[in-house]
């Protein structure tokens, strides 16, 4: 399977480094070897061997290597300034294609060593448009709600081999990256809180609340969530508001990157597909186009809410209704629409027969327009 960014990484990587990012297998390694093969003579070095260790820190790779792939370099004492002067000293034809956890992003942004020599992406789970050509896009949303977008369990088209593979998953998060963040005192209550957020997905969702629940301050909450958002277990929706300071200090909807691990009905879980997929296209348009997006949700005092909105520059266009079955068209969608007649209003609708138009407002199959979203 070529994934979505194949093109855009090899084409990149004649002109600088690059860096790919991702959740914990979600096919960085699979991506990088597969590039591998446009080139004649390449080297993957693996940070976490203790061979490949030592020839990352002697660059010891022959000369005429023409890609070094470097994967989780970023664990290594001063690896910034170690890949300025790798980079700034190469031979003319070489390239590195620097790959990570999503650490390597957390840390990546620290600081302007780099600053000039690198592209970076950001690879998802696979997605309705990275389907699109091999599997139906309303099949495609089916199996993405049971089975989640990461490969291994995709591709296994099991619910029982997805659930081992997830079960073992966030165990080793939470063993692992988890650990690397927290006190062991603090893991059982991260791992409380996770199993928390799963039946809270697409509401939004009270700090103070979670805080009392689990007997702990509210800035310990934030500091978990922001632990869970960093290892790109899940990520923070936010009400949209143009007053930055006030849209932070609001509720925010917390989904996962993994649907397969949503604790919620059918219609929870296509809520959390459409969040993964229509985060994955703006992270895309970010990173391969320069583009200025935000992936929001809407909510009034009155509690007028639409499940998303997409703005560009900060101003909205998009409002986005997730309905499972067609049940009319969204009071709170309607009301949005006519107070904002130049953004588009669309009610997604999974198990719709066909799309239609009423008032400026569109309700569409959930998987066709998933499908023609750009990744």
């Amino acid at each position: 399977m070529k994934r979505y960014l194949y093109d855009h990484i090899l084409r990149d990587l004649k002109k600088k480094m690059v860096f790919l990012t991702g959740p914990r297998q979600v096919g960085k390694t699979y991506l990088a070897k597969n590039i591998q093969e446009e080139y004649k003579s390449t080297i993957y070095l693996n940070n976490d061997d203790i061979d490949d260790t030592v020839i990352i820190r002697k660059r010891e790779w022959a000369i005429n290597n023409e890609l070094i792939v470097l994967d989780e370099i970023h664990k290594m004492k001063g690896w910034k300034n170690y890949l300025k002067g790798t980079f700034d000293t190469r031979s003319p034809q070489q390239t590195f294609l620097v790959t990570g956890s999503a650490r390597l992003e957390t840390f990546r942004q620290t600081g302007d060593s780099l600053a000039g020599r690198y592209f970076s992406y950001r690879l998802h789970p696979v997605s309705v448009k990275e389907l699109s050509g091999t599997v139906k896009p309303y099949e495609a949303v089916n199996l993405l709600n049971k089975l989640g977008g990461f490969p291994e369990p995709f591709l296994s088209g099991s619910e029982e081999e997805a659930a081992r593979w997830r079960k073992q998953y966030f165990t080793d998060i939470v063993r692992e990256d988890i650990m690397d963040y927290g006190r062991i005192n603090e893991i059982r209550v991260i791992r409380l809180l996770l199993e928390m957020l799963r039946k809270r997905v697409g509401s939004p969702v009270s700090f103070t609340a979670l805080a009392e629940d689990l007997q702990v301050a509210v800035n310990t909450i934030r500091k978990y969530i922001t632990i869970l958002e960093s290892l790109n277990i899940i990520f923070v929706i936010k009400p949209f508001h143009k007053n930055i300071a006030r849209s932070i200090l609001k509720e925010p909807k917390i989904y996962f990157y993994d649907s397969g691990f949503v604790d919620g009905d059918e219609g929870i879980k296509l809520e959390n597909t459409v969040a993964v997929c229509l985060l994955k296209n703006s992270h895309y348009l970010q990173d391969t186009k320069g583009a200025d997006l935000g992936l929001y949700y809407v909510r009034t005092k009155d509690k007028r809410e639409t499940d998303f909105a997409l703005a560009d520059k900060n101003a909205i266009t998009h409002f986005i209704e997730v309905k499972l079955s067609a049940a009319g068209i969204s009071p709170h969608l309607r009301y949005f629409k006519e107070r904002h007649s130049a953004a588009k209003a669309i009610q997604l609708v999974h198990n719709a027969r066909y799309d239609t138009e009423t008032d400026g407002i569109r309700i569409v199959r959930a998987g066709e327009w998933l499908a023609n979203l750009e990744a």
